[in-house]
């Protein structure tokens, strides 16, 4: 007989999705970050930024797809159903942390197109 309840067998969805979307926005979020904590100024971070998202934004992105994917395989891992099987059981919740690491990556996108406007 299981025991665990349901909220102990989740998968923890915002957790991997916030993960995944900020590694993959980093270029951009790691200069505005440094800037907001006034370790640089805002126009060097604009100038890093743009530079970064310009040049390195599609290896950005790859590793945020590569983090996504890790955590997902680990956590699967972790509750012994990383097979097809235990994709097909969760696949509402793999649903829900694709949009959880999308939605970060376009907000914090958009957090930071604003800053650099502000530059």
């Amino acid at each position: 007989m299981n025991t665990e309840t349901e909220s102990t067998t989740r998968l923890p969805v915002w957790r991997i999705g916030l993960t995944g979307g900020l590694v993959g926005i980093l270029c951009c979020a790691g200069p505005a970050v440094l800037a907001l904590l006034g370790v640089i100024s805002a126009g060097t971070a604009y100038v890093w930024a743009t530079d970064l998202y310009d040049g390195y934004a599609g290896w950005f992105r790859l590793g945020g797809l590569a983090a996504l994917a890790l955590l997902v395989w680990l956590t699967l891992r972790r509750r012994d159903e990383c097979s097809i099987a235990g994709v097909r059981r969760w696949k509402w919740r793999l649903a829900g942390v694709l949009g959880v690491a999308v939605a970060t990556y376009v907000a914090l996108y958009a957090a930071t197109t604003r800053l650099g406007t502000l530059a």
